[in-house]
């Protein structure tokens, strides 16, 4: 923070010792600390919130709780107002419903876009919401137990399953690799993991791509197999169109709780007893 930045923001705290809370709340507008945008959510007309997985049409739910939405409306109306909105896929869509039928729209990345571009938007506004929407919103109304360290153990059993396989074969063969398949964990996918796990690749391998694509000769597909909060398995499927040749690894991850690590097994083609 800037010496400019400092001043201001102590001007701020000390006016807002001061003032009203509506004055308060006229300057946070001012100076970008607020928006008014969403004024219909605090005055209790919107009466319910539905929050929809764009990648597990299954994974939908409804928020009703009255507190439950002003928290919503206190981490969205805090959110920066911007003209551009992230390049990535939204994660979610979110729909409220106000008193009288009408329907407000909204895409959400969950996660910060580096390039600073908004990450919750409509047709008609962007805005910069902080992670507060995904960890105290959505997180809170899932019932449902992911693997521990889920991104983790997901994209480095892929990782692992590369090595593998470019251990006996060219590594700057071209490859692709189709996650769209993988159902079971689809609503734990999020775009800004997906966009680190890009750069992952584009770090240790020239030719490989993440995209849904199946044009090129060798294609990866993955399907998990089973989870719990310390276990995860999948079959990880790789095949060659120029030879019509396929081959299959099953992935074994463990967590230890004591060294608190994930053991990572990949096993070529013969599926492991109790897997």
């Amino acid at each position: 923070m800037n010496q400019k930045r400092i001043i201001l923001f102590l001007i701020i705290i000390f006016t807002m010792l001061f003032m009203g809370c509506s004055r308060i709340d006229t300057l946070k507008v001012k100076v970008g600390l607020k928006n008014n945008d969403f004024e219909n959510i605090r005055q209790g007309r919107v009466k319910k919130i539905v929050i929809q997985s764009t990648r597990d049409k299954a994974f939908r739910f409804s928020v009703t709780d009255k507190s439950a939405i002003y928290d919503l409306y206190e981490i969205l109306s805090s959110a920066k107002k911007v003209d551009n909105k992230s390049k990535l896929q939204p994660d979610y869509i979110f729909e409220m419903y106000e008193r009288g039928g009408k329907v407000y729209k909204f895409n959400y990345i969950a996660g910060l876009d580096k390039s600073d571009n908004g990450n919750f938007y409509s047709d008609d506004n962007v805005y910069i919401v902080s992670s507060r929407l995904d960890n105290d919103i959505i997180r809170n109304f899932w019932n449902i137990r992911k693997p521990r360290n889920f991104k983790y153990v997901y994209y480095n059993s892929i990782l692992a399953v590369l090595d593998k396989y470019l251990g006996e074969n060219d590594r700057n063969k071209s490859i692709v690799i189709n996650l769209k398949e993988d159902i079971e964990v689809a609503k734990f996918v999020l775009s800004t993991d997906l966009e680190d796990f890009k750069n992952k690749l584009n770090e240790h391998y020239k030719n490989i791509e993440l995209n849904e694509d199946n044009s090129c000769n060798t294609v990866i597909t993955v399907k998990t197999e089973g989870y719990k909060s310390t276990v995860y398995k999948s079959l990880v499927k790789i095949k060659e169109k120029d030879s019509d040749s396929e081959k299959k690894y099953y992935v074994w991850a463990k967590y230890s709780v004591k060294d608190k690590i994930w053991s990572i097994q990949v096993y070529e083609n013969n599926k492991p007893k109790d897997f």
